[in-house]
């Protein structure tokens, strides 16, 4: 390495001491883990106001949008638990289940009505028929002809997963950079003091 342009570098950075450095480093280091981890914070409450909107049936896709937003543009948000956990980690299962409901509900006022429907289209096709005779077979015709069965609702429209950037220019991710910064410059001064020891 020549010996002007290391004398160069150590002249623009003796002024600054390794401590210094070094102490900048650690600020910058805890401001971007308390970043970070105010990034995880949010996440999970954010998490929670979606279960807590799934539960109650109001502004679940608000609730949402607002953790997709937060996921996608902060880094540690990931919302995986590791290797354990269930895959995608967002199930919206109150939801799902009350549509469920509702077309199951849907279906019995269907077919309840189409049977009221067969039976007195079969009890005038067949007037003197009671219970059995050719009136059963009819109704039962009629129903299957008109009635109506469960749509199945797709269940994987309702789980979700969203992810979260390695890097994000928030607070997290620029303290992550000066830190990173900082310890190259503190290592940079460390060894340029010892090497011009021996220069």
């Amino acid at each position: 390495m020549d010996k002007k342009f290391i004398h160069h570098i150590w002249r623009r950075i003796r002024p600054i001491k390794t401590l210094y450095l070094f102490a900048a480093f650690l600020l910058m280091a805890a401001v971007c883990v308390l970043a970070l981890r105010g990034n995880y914070s949010t996440m999970v409450d954010l998490r929670e106001k979606v279960y807590a909107a799934d539960k109650s049936g109001v502004n679940v896709e608000e609730a949402l949008q607002d953790l997709r937003a937060h996921v996608n543009a902060h880094m540690n948000t990931t919302l995986t638990g590791g290797a354990e956990s269930i895959y995608p980690p967002i199930h919206l299962k109150e939801t799902y289940d009350r549509l469920k409901q509702a077309e199951q509900d849907r279906v019995n006022n269907v077919n309840s009505k189409v049977y009221t429907d067969a039976q007195a289209y079969c009890e005038q096709l067949y007037p003197g028929s009671f219970s059995g005779g050719p009136r059963v077979p009819c109704i039962e015709q009629y129903v299957k002809d008109k009635g109506t069965t469960v749509k199945p609702i797709p269940d994987a429209l309702y789980k979700f997963d969203f992810a979260s950037p390695s890097w994000s220019p928030d607070l997290a991710g620029w303290s992550l950079v000066f830190s990173v910064v900082l310890l190259v410059l503190t290592i940079l001064r460390f060894f340029l003091g010892r090497l011009m020891k021996t220069l």
